[in-house]
């Protein structure tokens, strides 16, 4: 497997759905970051599932800090980061062994760890593996704040409802106000009652989350492998539920014009800006100094309560599978 993200801030995750804890490891870090126990676990506690159909594992995601950050400063050392799994149940589990869950990773890990891949809750390719990534974008909002980078993410789309576009910057505090995060509030009404109906049916839902972050220096991003946006993407596939990334005018932009698509470019309060913004903040891979945009695609949640279609592995078999247990009905 491949665990580490980053090269001068390296992100390295572990951790299993139903083992003992889920946690990263920060390496890179600079010394003497403000930083405290608060600071990451507001971010944890806006992860936690809230509302109609989400899961009903309860975890309660208290930080622990095992090392790298002592009287609320980093301390160069590597930042060790951890949350316990606690509202386990791994019995649900047991009758899917050798019948792999449509829309899951269990086949495919299985072929490539040889059947011993941690198989409880998904293990690796289960989304609660995220909360590292939380812990760790927590420490990383903080550092990059002192460079005057402000990030924030809301949703756009859930089941098909699609939310209007207020003002980017407006989006911040809106989104804040539902538990959809979604800053449309009559959009965010007919979301929840397209995932209520979704739960009620036993089935699930997907949808879009843009990604925004503003006062990104102009010059981030290393032509031509590591691109901002390339390592971007390769950052939002981590994520096991995501299955499209698109920057700005995004795949939008293939059904434009030359004219249409390019940003124009101006003088504001004497710095150089661009009318419009379609390139989402990113030119040939490095930021321009523009918002950078992004949007990503999750896919519905592969555990629903429907019949369906599967093969027994060990008896090369048809055969079919409910699956039970406790999962969200909207990841997004």
């Amino acid at each position: 497997m491949s665990n580490a993200l980053g090269k001068l801030f390296t992100v390295t995750s572990f951790g299993e759905s139903h083992g003992p804890v889920i946690g990263v490891v920060i390496d890179g870090c600079p010394a003497g970051l403000k930083i405290c126990r608060e600071d990451i676990q507001a971010e944890l506690d806006k992860r936690k599932p809230a509302g109609p159909g989400a899961t009903g594992r309860k975890e309660k995601d208290e930080l622990e800090i095992l090392s790298g950050i002592f009287d609320n400063h980093t301390t160069g050392a590597p930042v060790a980061l951890a949350v316990k799994n606690i509202d386990v149940d791994s019995g649900a589990y047991d009758a899917l062994a050798g019948k792999p869950r449509p829309g899951h990773a269990d086949y495919a890990a299985d072929i490539k760890y040889g059947g011993f891949a941690d198989r409880r809750g998904g293990g690796r390719f289960s989304g609660r593996i995220t909360a590292g990534f939380v812990m760790a974008g927590a420490v990383a909002k903080k550092l990059l704040g002192y460079i005057g980078v402000e990030i924030w993410a809301h949703t756009v789309e859930i089941g098909g409802v699609l939310a209007q576009q207020p003002d980017k910057a407006a989006t911040r505090q809106l989104a804040e106000r539902n538990n959809l995060r979604c800053a449309d509030y009559d959009a965010a009404g007919r979301m929840l009652t397209a995932i209520e109906r979704a739960a009620k049916a036993g089935n699930s839902l997907g949808g879009i989350v843009e990604v925004i972050a503003v006062g990104v220096p102009a010059g981030f991003g290393e032509p031509v492998f590591d691109t901002l946006d390339g390592v971007l993407a390769q950052a939002f596939f981590s994520v096991p539920a995501v299955k499209g990334v698109e920057f700005g005018a995004g795949f939008g932009a293939s059904r434009l014009k030359g004219s249409e698509n390019n940003d124009a470019f101006t003088i504001e309060n004497g710095s150089v800006r661009t009318l419009t913004n379609n390139a989402g903040g990113i030119n040939g891979g490095i930021s321009n100094g523009m918002p950078l945009i992004a949007r990503v695609a999750v896919k519905p949640t592969p555990s629903i309560f429907i019949r369906q279609n599967t093969v027994d592995i060990p008896r090369l078999q048809p055969t079919d599978i409910v699956i039970t247990g406790r999962h969200d009905v909207c990841i997004v």
